[in-house]
């Protein structure tokens, strides 16, 4: 979702040149990103404070001379580097203590601004400017012939239509659709020529690897979590015909890569973070309890996501994939 604000700052400021500090296991997405020059990867683990490593980062970053940094994370460690980097304007969102680290200051009104996604772009214009009428997208690039590549290596038919099924969630357990769920969709468009591929983290390899087995492990099931790194994972993601998933980071990059969606959540609500394409979809319990923002369901029945069954998901993404394919037309009739 940063990348909007990105694409913002390139479509605004014309020869603006950006670099981003990003933690290692995101930053190569942004080798993805057209419009930033560099990713500086800031080594530190969620939470870590490491002052002298980021003393000496910043001192390193003031060779560059840097007009402005804009810090979107709201804790005081993330003010720190541009700091201490002295960079003359450093703007962000009031956040805990960070009074003098930042000078250019904003007061949050969550009323204005209730997604992310704004208030990363507000922090791209002047103090209390309105947000364009149309916010940029995340739009990131796959490489096709890596693709195609990764695709032959794992017996992926470049002539069949693929689903790819993404069953983690590194927030927690409340997160996952059932994964016996996720095996009963993978067998419904399996029975119709479809390829699957199962995509997650190395931590959630036996995840995937349950699921598949639970599918009856057929020749067109691939289970790739552990088996690519971030940047080969985006790459056969662009190559599916649809995405499932569950409110994850893949979630985010099957919508940057603008492919087919349907994104299923139980303990939380998609009006925060909701994936920024045009075909999506989005599956929401009904349920009293939901959204509780849990890691873990505290009541123990999982209800928000057991209710939403494996035939409503299917029935939702057949009628995605129909008006995609009639959105598909019309553009067809209308560059004729």
């Amino acid at each position: 979702m940063s990348q909007a604000l990105y694409r913002h700052l390139a479509d605004t400021r014309p020869g603006v040149v950006v670099d981003v500090v990003a933690p290692p296991a995101t930053a190569p997405l942004l080798q993805r990103m057209p419009e930033v020059r560099r990713a500086i990867e800031l080594p530190v683990a969620h939470g870590e404070l490491a002052l002298g490593l980021r003393r000496r980062l910043g001192a390193t970053l003031r060779w560059d001379s840097y007009e402005q940094a804009i810090v979107l994370p709201n804790s005081f460690k993330s003010a720190l580097l541009p700091w201490f980097a002295r960079i003359p304007r450093r703007t962000g969102w009031r956040g805990e203590m960070r009074y003098g680290l930042l000078n250019d200051l904003r007061v949050l009104d969550p009323g204005n601004y209730p997604r992310m996604v704004q208030r990363f772009l507000a922090l791209g214009l002047p103090a209390g400017a309105p947000l364009p009428a149309q916010s940029p997208r995340p739009a990131l690039l796959s490489d096709s012939a890596c693709a195609r590549r990764l695709a032959a290596a794992r017996g992926i038919d470049p002539g069949a239509p693929l689903l790819a099924l993404c069953p983690g969630a590194a927030f927690g357990g409340a997160k996952r659709w059932p994964a016996d769920y996720f095996a009963d969709l993978a067998r419904q468009y399996l029975d119709r020529g479809w390829h699957v591929a199962l995509f997650g983290s190395p931590a959630e390899a036996g995840l995937c690897a349950g699921i598949a087995a639970d599918a009856g492990d057929p020749a067109a099931l691939h289970s790739l979590a552990g088996e690519t790194d971030l940047l080969e994972a985006l790459d056969l993601l662009s190559l599916a015909s649809a995405v499932v998933s569950n409110d994850s980071g893949l979630m985010h990059m099957a919508a940057a890569l603008d492919r087919p969606l349907l994104a299923i959540y139980g303990p939380t609500s998609p009006v925060f973070t909701p994936p920024l394409a045009a075909a999506v979809s989005l599956l929401e319990p009904d349920i009293d309890c939901a959204p509780c923002h849990a890691r873990e369901c505290p009541l123990g029945h999982h209800r928000c996501m057991r209710d939403t069954a494996p035939a409503t998901v299917a029935a939702g993404l057949d009628a995605l994939l129909s008006a995609a394919k009639s959105v598909a037309r019309s553009v067809a009739r209308d560059a004729r």
